[in-house]
């Protein structure tokens, strides 16, 4: 019988997210097909979670069964990168099974695409408890500099990203989209991430920019915003897209990780 998973391999759930969670388990249930649910989703009563291999051996767990189509991440937060020297990327290579998540667990997508060449999607399934989008992997396009955009996309959160820095897990950026977005942090610390990026000679290697939602900026009017921080950055040379449908709002689509897009203006 065809099974889904759900996992949790960044920061455990808190205990009052319990109730919102079944709705989900639920709602995913009634496609008809089976709900597989890690042992490693919530934080303990007195504050204790499971450790990077117990989480891993979860996550393991699902790749190895042959009936599992996708797996689900619900979490967030900061200790996704903790898992990535306990996974075997030949037993993921070899999978059927998608993994999907989005925020801290860029981590995990991107170890997954430069160990295995097998792509993720960034998307928080939590979603679809506000109603899943039209046209889930269609998210709107906006080309802001450059004619258009034709590559194989990498990224995701912008701090989640740079994680992997200097690590055998951050993927060969040559000829790469790179897709960034951002639930926190402002000026100051996109300058910190950019500079990060720059010092590495990812700009010089790329051949283009998605940027996605960047919320706390945005909900606080930052000047320079990240379109100009990221042009200024970057030059007038590189393609760069915009979309208000990749990130962390309630209404953002999915985007598959490490798998060719073209982007046209209209």
């Amino acid at each position: 019988m065809k099974s889904i998973a759900i996992v949790a391999c960044s920061n455990p759930l808190s205990l009052s997210s319990k109730e919102s969670n079944e709705k989900l388990f639920e709602l995913l249930r009634n496609d008809g097909r089976n709900l597989l649910i890690s042992k490693c989703i919530y934080e303990e009563k007195n504050g204790f979670s499971s450790s990077g291999k117990e989480r891993a051996y979860e996550l393991m767990k699902f790749f190895s069964n042959p009936d599992v189509t996708n797996i689900y991440d619900i979490s967030g937060g900061d200790m996704a990168n903790e898992i990535l020297d306990y996974l075997d990327f030949e037993i993921i290579r070899k999978s059927q099974a998608v993994f999907w998540g989005y925020s801290d667990l860029t981590t995990v997508i991107n170890a997954i695409y430069s160990q295995t060449g097998k792509s993720s999607v960034l998307y928080q399934i939590k979603n679809i408890l506000h109603g899943e989008p039209d046209s889930l992997f269609k998210p709107k396009f906006e080309i802001i500099q450059g004619q258009g955009i034709e590559g194989t996309v990498v990224g995701g959160n912008i701090r989640c990203f740079l994680k992997l820095a200097g690590t055998k897990y951050f993927p060969d950026m040559n000829g790469k989209i790179l897709l960034l977005e951002s639930l926190g942090g402002r000026v100051p610390q996109m300058i910190t991430y950019l500079s990060q990026l720059r010092s590495m000679g990812v700009f010089e290697k790329i051949n283009g920019i998605i940027l996605g939602t960047f919320t706390e900026m945005e909900k606080e009017n930052c000047s320079p915003n990240m379109n100009e921080l990221v042009q200024e950055f970057v030059g007038p040379n590189m393609p760069i897209a915009k979309t208000c449908e990749i990130g962390h709002a309630r209404d953002s689509k999915a985007i598959w990780i490490g798998k060719e897009i073209e982007i046209r203006n209209e």
